[in-house]
């Protein structure tokens, strides 16, 4: 682990594969969803996340892979804040065997912070942007127990 930034460790699954045992490309994009919503748990927003208090929708994401990613492998995922708006805000995740410093996949993704009842795009509130300038770095959710041996 590095205290350099965020991370959430997760175990690749069976189901997640093709015959060749290497994770779909397509489930790289559930794996961001996972780590970005651990990354603002950390944050401090799980409540807000459970009452759907804090709402915003993906509007873009690209991912580039380097290596794949194998059934059973654990994968450290890094969650850092890239950018901020007025109404959106872009997570860099970055996409590691477990253990290995070298990057095997990047994504980007850019949301919109919408209003909860009509989904129009809404100015981040302050709370979210101070969380999100300060980041998480050091912390992480650890769902493979990786971390405890």
């Amino acid at each position: 682990m590095n205290p350099s930034r965020f991370s959430y460790f997760l175990r690749v699954r069976y189901g997640e594969c093709d015959a060749q045992k290497v994770a779909f490309n397509s489930r790289y994009g559930d794996y961001v969803d996972l780590a970005a919503a651990e990354f603002l748990r950390v944050l401090g927003f799980e409540q807000e996340i459970q009452t759907a208090e804090l709402d915003y929708q993906v509007v873009r994401q690209t991912t580039e892979w380097r290596a794949p990613a194998r059934f059973d492998q654990v994968l450290e995922i890094s969650v850092s804040t890239k950018d901020l708006g007025t109404t959106s805000f872009t997570l860099a995740t970055e996409f590691r065997i477990a253990g290995q410093e070298a990057p095997i996949a990047t994504s980007e993704t850019v949301y919109v912070n919408v209003d909860t009842h009509t989904l129009k795009k809404a100015p981040i509130p302050p709370r979210l942007r101070d969380a999100l300038e300060r980041g998480a770095n050091g912390k992480y959710v650890d769902h493979a127990a990786y971390s405890s041996g």
